[in-house]
C-alpha cells in the first residue's frame, strides 16, 4: 500500500471528506479555513467555496443530497446548500452555546438522516452531542439527540448491514458502538468498540509508545472499521469483532479521516491537519494538511445522501 498526494495546498483542518457518487468528485472541508472544496481527482483541479457573510463560519461536516447540492453543518446549525456556492437555507439551529460548540462530524444514513456530533472547544462542559435530523417528508423535520456528555463527537460510521452505529469521542480515546434500527431510527446496547491508551500528561506527538486518538472513520464492505489517528500518524483497520486488520503508517502525524471513492470504490482517500503543528513536525511531514489516497483491496459503500 503506497500513499499518493491528491492535493498540494495544504488545509488548516482538513475533515469530511466524501466520493460524491453522480459527479464522480472528491469533496471535503477545511474547517478553520472555513471552506468548503472539491477535486476532480482525474484533471486534479480544485476548487472553494469559501463560506462568506451571513454564514461565514467553520464547515465541519457535509454530505451530498438526493436532489443535488449538499447539507451542511455549521457552527450555530445545519444548513441546505442546493447548488455549489450558492446560498444556505438553515434546517435546524442548535440548541447548544455557539461560542464554544460545533458541528464537527457528519454523514447521512441509509434512509436520508443527517447525523451530525459536534464538538465542545473548550474541553471543559462535556457539551458534545450526537444528533440526527430527518427532513423527509419535505417540509417537516425531526430531531433525535442519540448522546451527549462527550468533548468531541467524531468517528460516525454504520455497519453494511445497518445494524450497528459507531461514534467516537477522541479525546478520550474511545470508540463506541450501538445496536441500530434503521427503519425507527433508535440506538440500544452502548458498547466500547475500541479504546486507546491516552496521551500521558505533558506528552508530545510520536513520543514512543503512544498510538493517538480515534478521530474520523469509514466502514468498508465487509464490515471493517477504518479509523483516522489524530497525532498518531496512522491508520487502523479494525473487523467489527474488534481484531486489529492493519496498522497503516501515515505521511503526517494527524490525519483526520478517511473515505473510499474512485470508479470502483477501492481507493481510499484521506484528510489531515497543518494547523498549530509545529515547525519540526510539519518539516517532517510535508503532507501535513493535505489529502492522500492509496488503493485498498476491499472496496467501501457509496455515500449515503441527504432525504428531503
Amino acid at each position: 500500500m503506497t500513499w499518493q498526494a491528491v492535493t498540494t495546498t495544504p488545509d488548516q483542518l482538513g475533515e469530511s471528506p466524501f466520493w460524491h457518487p453522480r459527479e464522480q468528485m472528491l469533496y471535503w472541508v477545511d474547517i478553520a479555513g472555513k471552506k468548503i472544496r472539491r477535486c476532480n481527482v482525474v484533471t486534479g483541479a480544485v476548487e472553494t467555496w469559501p463560506m462568506a457573510a451571513p454564514h461565514a463560519q467553520e464547515p465541519g461536516c457535509i454530505a451530498p443530497a438526493h436532489t443535488g447540492g449538499l447539507v451542511v453543518g455549521l457552527r450555530d446549525g445545519v444548513y441546505r446548500a442546493p447548488q455549489w456556492g450558492g446560498a444556505l437555507t438553515c434546517l435546524h439551529r442548535f440548541t447548544h452555546d455557539n461560542t464554544i460548540t460545533r458541528a464537527n462530524d457528519g454523514k447521512c444514513d441509509v434512509l436520508g438522516r443527517f447525523w451530525v456530533g459536534t464538538v465542545d472547544e473548550s474541553k471543559a462542559h462535556s457539551a458534545a452531542e450526537l444528533i440526527s435530523l430527518d427532513c423527509r417528508p419535505p417540509g417537516s423535520i425531526t430531531v433525535v439527540r442519540h448522546a451527549g456528555g462527550a468533548l468531541t463527537g467524531n468517528g460516525l460510521a454504520w455497519s453494511p448491514d445497518n445494524q450497528t452505529v459507531y461514534w467516537s469521542d477522541t479525546p478520550r480515546h474511545v470508540i463506541y458502538a450501538w445496536d441500530w434500527d434503521a427503519s425507527t431510527n433508535v440506538t440500544s446496547n452502548q458498547r466500547v468498540f475500541q479504546r486507546f491508551e491516552p496521551k500521558p500528561s505533558g506528552g508530545q506527538p510520536g513520543m514512543p509508545g503512544y498510538r493517538g486518538r480515534p478521530d474520523g472513520a469509514a466502514v468498508d464492505v465487509l464490515g471493517n472499521y477504518w479509523v483516522a489517528m489524530y497525532e498518531g500518524a496512522r491508520l487502523l483497520q479494525f473487523a467489527p469483532t474488534g481484531e486489529l486488520l492493519a496498522d497503516i503508517a501515515t505521511p503526517m502525524q494527524c490525519p483526520t479521516m478517511p473515505c473510499f471513492g474512485g470508479d470502483d470504490l477501492r481507493t481510499l482517500y484521506l484528510t489531515s491537519v497543518s494547523k498549530e503543528r509545529s515547525a519540526q513536525e510539519l518539516a517532517a511531514y510535508p503532507l501535513s494538511g493535505c489529502v492522500i489516497s492509496m488503493r485498498v483491496d476491499v472496496p467501501g459503500p457509496p455515500a449515503n445522501g441527504f432525504s428531503d
